[in-house]
């Protein structure tokens, strides 16, 4: 991992660009992470445990959370639970434990996007100025009236959505996928697509698509296991169907990333990484 943050520009005006809060207890990584951060124009708070990062959280809410996953007494996955009990938060796991199992974990717990140790801050910079690109355009792309749709409805401007009339707790991201399907019923999207679409991004790992339909799943359908409102198009991706009558298939969910590697798409973009050259690896 670089260790020194780049000299090469003037830096933008200090907490111009808005306020991240960054989790680490490794201070060599949090050091290099807060001086990427702060020359990219952000307004950098820092904790390096989950308690001191919940007390800043609730002192001065951040706009985006930089949340390492191995902190000592609370791990990265239950001060993600926590701070989402307050309300939506873009959050960007960063760690050593680079298992599918672990990022699947991380992205079900709500994170917006997981980076993997050892990174190049230069990417992490652009990952944080995605993921609050797309937040802050939500609700103004979204504001064009409500959408409904097989016993879904969605009210873009409240950020509110409804199955059947019950409200849904969903994610910034499931809301938006949620959003984009409803406005496009009947067209299938790859994941490819729906990353760029949806997250705003040209490169990333495509299984955290894959993540966010079998979560987006379990709160939309009747039986996830069955869907018949977000279909797997194999070959291609995936579909919302607003016609219920026709058969789920089963597991749908599990196999679509198996489907989507047999036609050749990489699930597991890898992004760019720099060996650290110091400081300590976990």
């Amino acid at each position: 991992m670089e260790n020194t943050p780049p000299a090469r520009h003037p830096a933008p005006a200090q907490g111009a660009r808005g306020r991240v809060l960054v989790v680490d207890d490794d201070p060599t990584v949090a050091e290099v992470v807060v001086g990427y951060l702060h020359r990219a124009g952000y307004t950098v708070e820092q904790a390096g445990d989950g308690p001191a990062a919940l007390t800043r959280f609730a002192a001065h809410r951040p706009d985006l959370v930089v949340l390492d996953l191995m902190l000592p007494a609370m791990d990265g996955f239950e001060v993600c639970r926590r701070m989402r009990e307050h309300g939506p938060v873009p959050v960007i796991m960063l760690t050593a434990r680079g298992d599918e199992e672990d990022r699947v974990l991380g992205l079900e717990t709500g994170a917006d996007d997981y980076v993997t140790k050892p990174f190049s801050p230069r990417e992490l910079v652009l990952r944080v100025d995605s993921v609050l690109r797309r937040a802050r355009a939500a609700a103004p792309a979204d504001g064009a009236g409500p959408l409904s749709g097989g016993g879904l409805s969605l009210d873009p401007a409240a950020r509110q959505a409804y199955r059947d009339g019950c409200g849904l707790a969903l994610t910034l991201r499931e809301f938006d996928l949620l959003a984009h399907l409803l406005r496009n019923p009947g067209k299938a999207f790859g994941r490819e697509e729906l990353m760029r679409e949806v997250w705003g991004w040209d490169f990333g790992d495509l299984s955290t698509v894959t993540v966010h339909i079998r979560r987006l799943r379990g709160k939309v359908e009747a039986d996830p296991a069955r869907p018949r409102l977000i279909r797997t198009v194999w070959g291609v991706g995936y579909r919302l169907d607003l016609d219920e009558e026709g058969p789920g298939t089963p597991a749908d969910a599990d196999r679509a990333g198996a489907g989507d590697r047999r036609d050749g798409a990489d699930p597991a973009a890898a992004v760019p990484v720099v060996p650290p050259t110091g400081g300590r690896s976990r």
